[in-house]
């Protein structure tokens, strides 16, 4: 099946509901693995953060993180899970060469949190409750790298490269329960949860949660079902997706896809899929006709986790402001309308806008240069706001800058121009290019008369009483003076010397 193939997102929707599961893979920011002591820095040499534990080699024990365990409670009770009282590890046993064991250490039957739940809000302000199967602990595989094809999968490959670095990382896998009752919102539901789902994840400071580093993937569960029918249809499931706009892609593209088969008389297939940035598209990947036997069984090298309950309960008291409830607060102190709060929190400025304005900037200004000039330059160079050179101190010594007269705005854009080419903090990039505005008044009488006596005829139209021609003559004094004259002042000059009141 083509994309041309696919009915229309409205056609699908007259006839089916959208039925859908998510589950994110979430890796921990430890300092260590989850089971050995290998580090967990990224971008080191190919296997050389490996040992005994996470090779699986003979007679290897392996220990549990206490820290990835405290995670995944935070995880757990800002998904307004229950915590086990007792709960153990499972091997996972499937071959695939990225298993240095050939199992993977993960929880079945029992893990550490479940039974939770997490409001998200969609674009209109509507709240919708994702109601939380479980979220449980695991160690992430290694990775291969297939050469010699031409997508980079493994199928044309002439072999593959394999690097167990990653092999041991903690991971928490969060599992919704069936997602119903979202229509044609379906899409949208999936991305505001994976995005909601993200902010907490940060907020705890668990993970960076950064999607494009495959520190957070989502695998997209959907099916679809005749109106009025309660008996789930088959389900895909689209692997790793990974980003916001990927996942509500991937949901409506699947939701096109499976309408058309059925539509056409056909039978969906109960496989993993992958998705593809560049079109939008999803493309089969491995049958799962059957539900899988991994054969299960209870790790016999771990002891069970059973998490005191006054340690639970201090967790608890520790967690911070869960980031829906400060947005709303945020949102009512910063003075902004819901679309405005949405922009912020879709540029990921929410942060950098906070820091700012506790390094003194008031709010309106601290929103106005990351949400203008600094996110016009993210644009242009393909960056995160916060991937850009720049700090929030440095932003709020801009804006007081302009507070106290010695920048205006054209001057302030060219100091951030300069500190994010590397030139220095805003003072010193003022000092270099020199950019302070003149305030000088014998300077400005000066430039303001001469931008009279060069524009006889304009100043003649003011004095008669046409005020907004005044404009053209601040333009003129503000070209000769490099932009660095206060405009303000050059026009109060100007019609005082023509005799004119303002």
């Amino acid at each position: 099946m083509t994309v041309t193939d696919l009915v229309s997102y409205e056609d699908a929707l007259a006839s089916y509901d959208p039925v859908m599961g998510l589950e994110v893979h979430v890796e921990l920011g430890t300092k260590t693995k989850m089971f050995c002591g290998c580090s967990t820095e990224l971008k080191q040499d190919a296997n050389s953060q490996t040992c005994p534990v996470c090779l699986g080699l003979p007679g290897a024990l392996p220990v549990v993180n206490e820290i990835g365990v405290e995670s995944a409670i935070k995880i757990g009770l800002a998904l307004n899970c229950e915590i086990a009282e007792w709960c153990r590890f499972a091997r996972k046993n499937y071959f695939y060469p990225d298993m240095p064991k050939n199992f993977q250490t993960s929880q079945y039957d029992e893990p550490i949190a479940f039974n939770g739940y997490l409001d998200v809000q969609l674009e209109d302000g509507e709240i919708f409750r994702v109601q939380i199967e479980r979220a449980h602990m695991e160690e992430d595989t290694g990775k291969s790298t297939h050469v010699g094809g031409a997508t980079g999968r493994i199928h044309g490959a002439s072999h593959s490269l394999l690097d167990y670095n990653r092999a041991g990382i903690p991971l928490i896998e969060i599992v919704t329960k069936p997602i119903e009752g979202a229509g044609a919102r379906a899409p949208e539901v999936a991305k505001a949860y994976v995005a909601e789902l993200r902010e907490l994840i940060k907020a705890l400071g668990v993970s960076e949660a950064r999607m494009e580093m495959g520190q957070m993937r989502c695998d997209v569960n959907l099916s679809l079902r005749p109106h009025g029918r309660e008996e789930f249809g088959t389900r895909s499931e689209t692997k790793n997706v990974n980003s916001l706009r990927s996942v509500e892609r991937a949901a409506r593209y699947e939701v096109q896809r499976h309408a058309a088969v059925l539509s056409s008389g056909g039978t969906i297939v109960q496989e993993t899929r992958h998705f593809h940035e560049e079109d939008g598209s999803t493309t089969a990947g491995r049958i799962k006709d059957n539900a899988e036997d991994y054969r299960y069984f209870p790790e016999p090298d771990l002891v069970p986790v059973a998490p005191a309950r006054d340690w639970v309960e201090e967790l608890r008291k520790g967690l911070p402001e869960l980031p829906r409830l400060r947005r709303a607060r945020l949102k009512e102190e910063w003075g902004v309308n819901e679309h405005d709060m949405q922009s912020i929190l879709n540029a990921g400025a929410v942060d950098l806008i906070v820091a700012t304005t506790e390094a003194g900037a008031p709010s309106d200004q601290a929103r106005k240069w990351w949400m203008g000039e600094l996110a016009r330059n993210a644009n242009e160079t393909g960056r995160g706001l916060d991937e850009l050179p720049i700090t929030p101190a440095q932003v709020a010594r801009v804006a007081a800058l302009v507070a106290a007269g010695d920048l205006n705005d054209k001057l302030a854009r060219q100091v951030i121009e300069g500190v994010l080419a590397g030139e220095g903090d805003p003072d010193t990039v003022v000092e270099k290019r020199g950019l302070k505005v003149v305030s000088d008044e014998g300077a400005l009488s000066t430039a303001v008369d001469e931008a009279i006596a060069g524009n006889a005829a304009i100043a003649d139209k003011i004095r008669a009483g046409k005020v907004a021609a005044a404009g053209a003559l601040v333009g003129a004094v503000m070209k000769a003076t490099r932009g660095q004259a206060d405009a303000a002042r050059v026009r109060e000059l100007i019609l005082e010397k023509l005799g004119v009141e303002g």
